[in-house]
């Protein structure tokens, strides 16, 4: 138990941490944006998929909360570590090191985080906690994303997830040991095409919508 604790309190131990639930949602963004493929299928397909789901019952529910789980330790530990380096160094240092801008996304990754969490927030009250009793999940959906606004806010969230993802996946790969030479500029090449598919997939469905309505 005193080894758990201790693993925790060093900023190693926090950084495999995120490090693993940053992995674990990047698989989560992948099926999940798989599913969400269904709706260019038509709402039949894509209300079959959402029924198909939820038939799992208890499996999901326990899915629901190893990702709420997952997001209170990623954002914890992220959390405590951008605490603790601030408080290490108080003031920026007037030069940066060409390793410390080898992605636009490093120096944003808190920030990106924040507006995440509250993009979350904002989509599962429209959609996760919406009235499924009195519309299908198709339904739900194209009622939130065809309003322009929304639409527009979605497109540019995935943007900001994308960015947060770019960097965060190869330096999941990093942190937990995944690293070398050879393989590193791979890794951080494969990192960017999967962001890039990230706002690519996630940001064509409101615009799909739209152009459906």
């Amino acid at each position: 138990m005193d080894w758990i604790i201790s693993f925790l309190g060093s900023s190693i131990g926090k950084k495999q941490m995120m490090a693993v639930t940053g992995l674990a949602f990047c698989f989560f963004l992948t099926t999940h944006l798989a599913g969400n493929f269904t709706m260019f299928g038509g709402h039949e397909s894509f209300n079959a998929y959402a029924e198909k789901l939820h038939s799992l019952g208890p499996l999901i529910t326990l899915a629901e909360l190893g990702l709420l789980f997952f997001a209170l330790v990623h954002v914890g530990m992220g959390l405590l570590l951008f605490i603790r380096n601030r408080a290490a160094r108080p003031r920026r240092y007037a030069v940066t090191h060409k390793s410390e801008r080898q992605t636009l996304g490093v120096g944003f990754m808190p920030y990106t985080g924040v507006f995440m969490f509250f993009f979350i927030v904002i989509h599962l009250v429209n959609f996760h906690f919406a009235d499924h009793d009195a519309n299908t999940i198709s339904e739900i959906v194209s009622g939130v994303l065809t309003n322009p606004l929304y639409a527009l806010f979605y497109v540019v969230s995935m943007l900001v997830v994308a960015l947060h993802v770019e960097h965060g996946l190869w330096s999941a790969f990093q942190t937990v040991g995944a690293n070398h030479p050879k393989y590193t500029p791979l890794v951080r090449a494969a990192s960017f095409v999967f962001a890039i598919a990230v706002a690519v997939g996630y940001g064509s469905l409101p615009i799909f919508v739209l152009m459906s309505a």
